[in-house]
């Protein structure tokens, strides 16, 4: 019964088969044994997947259905929702990824033997991928000050965390076997792998001081192996003297003075003992409430499914299994997760797979890596790879944890700390000092946690205000660097120049942690419209003497229409700037382009970090001849375009051709169907559904992997299938050989049967496209197995596919007019606002 668990509807159930719903509807009507619907709506019910695949299979109409369309279709028809499903299957494909004979052997029963099986193999698995936080000393290891004990409550992996709803069970080790294992569980790091709890030589004993309190009590943390009784994961004072370090909080108030004492906004770094008296004051009995609350034990970001759990996934899961056999398990989960962030792309803020590699290359090779918004890990997953590297992640989302946790464990052998929180009120890693912090933060937060925090420690450099998020991330992220480690954060326009924040950016100046500020272009992230920024700082270890920034505005490699940015010339201007200026602390003017500021030129009162601002305009010094010669080209286009404006149209009777669809075409062997993948094993340009809306050539490129790219051909035919819009490319010479990306699917006729031009002509009806698409709250897809087009000889195809390249011609040679138009109109403002250009 389980593996009737998934469910599809109708939709689900013409994709599986390349039908249109029409057909679906009429198959329920005229065959008496057709699955009957197991939930759903009356008038949108839904099927169980495994009945629709044994009937359509005993139909004859499952063969030609990919196995990637089949699990895909069971992943979003799973009764828990596609993030859980996603999860269970990255979890086994893990497995696979690690332990294949263990999955071989759990796999050859049936469902339930499968299931009872999976938790144990998979706790295995993930703890060994996603061990407990281990304390180093130094770069990259725990605070200066902070207890030698292992970590308590460990971030990554700590399945053991809070096991008992009596917290009696609490500091449960990652190797624990014993999750949630009951109200009762009266030990302190109990179960089945206790002994492997805080092992480390030099803590051999948890909460061995005779003085230390109960384990978590209702506000006074205890003291763990720490001679000095430091408050588990309390933050420690950040860039403050070591001195500071051994206490995370001001000291107790009175019960006469219930304000805590604390530093006012302007100086926020609390109080702390002096040199001669490290071990901060403890609260007297008569005043037991600490001065703030400790933050609670951190999440961790997966937890090993159980086997009831897991039952109803078997199908998908032996699914998955099949489709790593046959492209890796790392593809496969790559496929999967790219198929479902495709598909919501409302819901998640992405960091594009270009962005992520150049912010990788700022913040240069590191051992520790943390990301502490890391989303869907495309940061943490751009980080060369070194040995024994680990990479700390932290999400406010569970899902999005889990997931990033699941990624970087398929993509590397680095060890993989993930958590889940909001990590500015509740950090999961507060004695982590990495070697680089990368960072999408989300931008224009208000509820960021402004009130509560106001006497956090990480405020080194200033008290962010309410409208000041990014400020925060900021220092977040410098407070959890080692001394000389790096940062790299995307960052809004606004952040450089706001005046609420004007005083933090002047102390990130004038201390030298804020080392350049590059302006990227339009559309290079989310949100498109606007130019963001990247923010590449460093944990000053020393004053620089006459300290400068590095400013670079990359502004003019914008892409033209929704191609988006050139980025092999964004990534070339911005690596050749920065690298000149770390090695000699200043770089080369660029006019335009890049500048070295002294940090003395910036403290103004408005502290404007904006590099458009402070950079020359370039310089133009043939601006006249230039404009000359595109006035020329305009011209000859012009001429072009109206020798190739199509005649007269003539009228035609209204003609019924007899109408076949795409899929069918493709089942009868006429053409065959590919879709964009992932990646590939060799680095080619890469069409882009961008690239063949806009009408240009290649631009975009696809991560390394084992996944056989699918390569273009001239006289194949490329459809976007999201964004609504009624569009067919005829791929020529000139663009043969690119990969397809992704959200396009790829044509290729029998030129025995088909013409090229006829097919992608049909293709592009209005009428058409809008029968075959499909329509959410937000976007529109496009279902190309019903797209329709007409049966004629072929020797009538090609008389109409003459007038489609002929109308197509006349397309691009307006675009092109249009393009040019725009470069001579926008040459002639710039020349004549900067002087280059006489108005006579």
């Amino acid at each position: 019964m389980q593996d009737n668990a998934t469910e599809v509807t109708a939709a689900g159930i013409a994709r599986l088969a390349g039908v249109g719903r029409a057909a679906v509807s009429n198959w329920r009507r005229r065959h008496a044994d057709f699955p009957k619907p197991v939930g759903g709506t009356e008038t949108s019910p839904s099927f169980a997947l495994a009945e629709v695949e044994a009937w359509l299979r005993k139909q004859g109409k499952l063969a030609e259905v990919p196995l990637r369309e089949r699990v895909w279709q069971q992943l979003v028809g799973h009764p828990e929702g596609p993030l859980t499903a996603l999860v269970h299957a990255g979890c086994v494909l893990l497995l696979i990824h690690e332990r294949s004979t263990v999955w071989l052997d759990a796999s050859a029963g049936s469902d339930a033997r499968l299931a009872a099986m999976l938790p144990g193999a998979l706790e295995e698995v993930l703890t060994a991928r996603f061990g407990s936080v281990r304390g180093r000393a130094g770069r990259g290891g725990r605070a200066p000050g902070a207890g030698t004990g292992a970590a308590v409550n460990a971030s990554v992996g700590g399945e053991g965390v809070n096991t008992s709803s009596t917290g009696s069970g609490v500091n449960l080790g990652v190797g624990a076997a014993g999750v949630n294992a009951g109200h009762g569980a009266p030990i302190v790091n109990a179960g089945l792998r206790a002994s492997d709890v805080n092992s480390d030589s030099v803590a051999p004993l948890v909460n061995a001081d005779s003085e230390t309190p109960a384990v978590n009590p209702a506000l006074t943390p205890p003291a763990v192996n720490s001679p000095t009784s430091q408050p588990v994961n309390a933050p420690p004072a950040v860039h403050t003297p070591a001195a500071v370090h051994g206490t995370a909080t001001p000291s107790a108030p009175t019960p006469s003075a219930p304000t805590p004492s604390a530093p006012t906004p302007s100086a926020p770094t609390p109080s702390a003992p002096t040199p001669s008296a490290p071990t901060p004051s403890a609260p007297t009995p008569s005043a037991p409430t600490p001065s703030a609350p400790t933050p609670s034990a951190p999440t961790p970001a997966l937890r090993p499914p159980t086997g009831p759990q897991l039952l109803p996934s078997a199908p998908l899961l032996r699914g998955a299994a099949e489709l790593a056999a046959e492209i890796g398990a790392r593809q496969a989960f790559e496929f999967l997760l790219g198929r479902h962030l495709d598909a919501n792309p409302r819901q998640y803020t992405l960091t594009p797979a270009d962005l992520a590699g150049l912010m990788a290359e700022l913040a240069g090779p590191a051992r520790t890596v943390l990301d502490p918004a890391c989303g869907t890990g495309a940061l943490l997953r751009a980080v060369d790879t070194r040995p024994d590297q680990e990479l700390y992640a932290q999400d406010s989302a569970p899902d999005l944890a889990a997931l990033t946790a699941l990624r970087l464990a398929l993509h590397s052998r680095a060890g993989v700390r993930g958590a889940v929180g909001d990590t500015l009120r509740a950090d999961a890693h507060p004695e982590l000092r990495a070697d680089a912090v990368l960072c999408h933060p989300p931008f224009n937060e208000r509820n960021w946690g402004h009130d509560e925090l106001a006497y956090d420690p990480r405020w080194e450099y200033g008290f962010p205000a309410r409208t000041e998020s990014e400020l925060a991330w900021v220092q977040h992220a410098l407070a959890r660097l080692a001394d000389g480690g790096s940062a790299v954060l995307l960052m809004p326009p606004a952040a450089a120049s706001r005046r609420s924040g004007r005083r933090i950016r002047a102390d990130l100046l004038r201390r030298g942690a804020l080392r350049a500020v590059v302006a990227l272009p339009v559309g290079a992230a989310p949100p498109y419209n606007i130019p963001l920024h990247v923010w590449v700082l460093r944990r000053p270890d020393r004053t620089p003497a006459a300290p400068e920034v590095l400013l670079v505005d990359t502004g003019r490699f914008a892409g033209e229409g929704r191609g988006g940015p050139d980025w092999p010339a964004v990534r070339e201007a911005v690596l050749d700037a920065w690298r000149a200026f770390e090695r000699a602390g200043r770089s080369a003017e660029r006019p335009g382009l890049a500048r070295s500021v002294p940090v003395i030129e910036l403290l103004d009162d408005d502290v404007d970090l904006a590099p458009a601002r402070h950079l020359p305009p370039a310089a133009v010094a043939d601006g006249a001849e230039q404009l000359t010669a595109v006035r020329e080209r305009l011209g000859t286009t012009l001429r072009l375009t109206t020798e190739l404006t199509p005649p007269p149209a003539a009228p035609a009777p209204g003609v019924r051709w007899p109408l076949t669809t795409v899929g069918e075409l493709a089942r009868g062997g006429a053409l065959m169907m590919r879709t964009g993948g992932n990646g590939g094993h060799a680095r080619v340009p890469v069409l882009t559904d961008h690239d063949v809306l806009a009408g240009t050539a290649p631009s975009g490129t696809l991560p390394e992997s084992e996944e056989e790219a699918v390569l273009t051909e001239p006289g194949d035919v490329v459809v976007p299938v999201l964004g609504g819009g009624s569009v067919a490319r005829v791929i020529d010479d000139a663009t043969g050989g690119a990969a397809l990306g992704r959200n396009l699917v790829l044509l290729r006729p029998d030129r025995t049967a088909l013409d090229p031009w006829f097919l992608a002509g049909f293709l592009r009806g209005t009428a058409n496209n809008r029968q075959a698409s499909s329509y959410a709250s937000t976007a529109t897809r496009l279902d190309v197995r019903r797209l329709q087009l007409p049966r004629l000889p072929l020797d009538e195809q090609r008389r109409y596919g003459a007038r489609f390249r002929a109308l197509d011609e006349f397309e691009r040679a307006l675009r092109h007019a249009s393009r040019l138009g725009d470069q001579l109109v926008r040459g002639m403002y710039d020349g004549l606002t900067d002087g280059t250009v006489a108005p006579g």
